[in-house]
């Protein structure tokens, strides 16, 4: 489990080396995702909701039927290029198993899944309120779009 007590004491790593700091996200939703370089309707979401404050962060992961392939350079690339991704993509993660992302080692006991803590597939999605609080984990298969209701609560609260 992660040693943070508190989502905003988290950090995450940029492709090229950057860290993030979650603090910098105080008073804004956040989805977190677990994603793979072929996928849809994240963008959709972020460009929707982001100027209301909701920040969507792509974790990038190869650990399911190896959908992502690409270094962390090519990933971002990739997507961008093909996907016209603009919301920030982090450093590729472990998200099961003893090389966890600590952003999924936090997240994960606190909103369990179909499989209790573990992450079944790609596009795992946990929203997070503006005060830091993990409010759900949505499954692999619910569309970004299914979510929007939940991410208007979010940010309305």
């Amino acid at each position: 489990m992660s040693s943070a007590a508190s989502f905003y004491e988290l950090e995450a790593e940029k492709p090229k080396g950057d860290k993030i700091k979650f603090e910098d996200y105080k008073g804004k939703a956040v989805l977190i995702v677990n994603t793979a370089t072929k996928f849809t309707g994240l963008e959709e979401l972020y460009q929707k909701y982001k100027d209301q404050g909701l920040v969507v962060l792509g974790f990038p992961s190869d650990q399911f039927g190896h959908q992502n392939p690409e270094d962390d350079e090519g990933t971002e690339s990739f997507c961008q290029r093909n996907h016209g991704v603009s919301f920030p993509l982090l450093k590729k993660s472990d998200v099961n198993g003893p090389a966890t992302n600590p952003v999924f080692q936090f997240l994960k006991p606190r909103a369990k899944g179909l499989l209790g803590e573990r992450i079944n597939w790609n596009f795992s999605k946990f929203l997070i309120s503006k005060n830091g609080e993990v409010l759900h984990r949505y499954a692999p298969t619910t569309k970004p779009d299914a979510i929007a209701k939940d991410i208007e609560k979010a940010l309305a609260a």
